[in-house]
């Protein structure tokens, strides 16, 4: 019979013997095989995006960093695939190993002010004619 993947979908050397400690799958709660579970590292702040404005003004310190949450997470393969975590591959795909091209952002150009604004930033300010 034919395999449908390398390792069985396992993270483990083919002469490995044994069992592997098992971990919860974050969303279903089932127990799943550390090396067989999806594993992804989330990174957030730990204040949402709204509050972050109020809190830099209230701030006593002018550049304080906001601390972030640091959390690994395992998901099982099921459960992965039914919250879009990792999406189902072709046969051709599945023999790509390497993981998918991460995409920086793109840099911050130098805004030019308008003209209209120009005026405005004189020296006397808005109101000195």
């Amino acid at each position: 019979m034919p395999k449908k993947r390398r390792a069985n979908g396992r993270n483990k050397p083919h002469s490995a013997r044994g069992h592997v400690k098992r971990v919860f799958c974050e969303s279903s709660g089932a127990m799943v095989p550390k090396d067989k579970a999806v594993k992804r590292f989330i990174v957030r702040n730990i204040v949402e995006s709204a509050a972050i404005r109020d809190l830099q003004e209230a701030c006593m310190y002018e550049t304080y960093a906001l601390p972030k949450l640091y959390r690994k997470v395992y998901y099982s393969i099921s459960a992965a695939i039914h919250s879009k975590v990792v999406r189902v591959r072709s046969r051709e795909a599945r023999r790509i190993r390497e993981p998918p091209k991460r995409f920086n952002r793109a840099p911050q150009q130098d805004k030019k002010p308008i003209e209209g604004q120009m005026k405005n930033l004189s020296v006397g300010g808005a109101g000195a004619a």
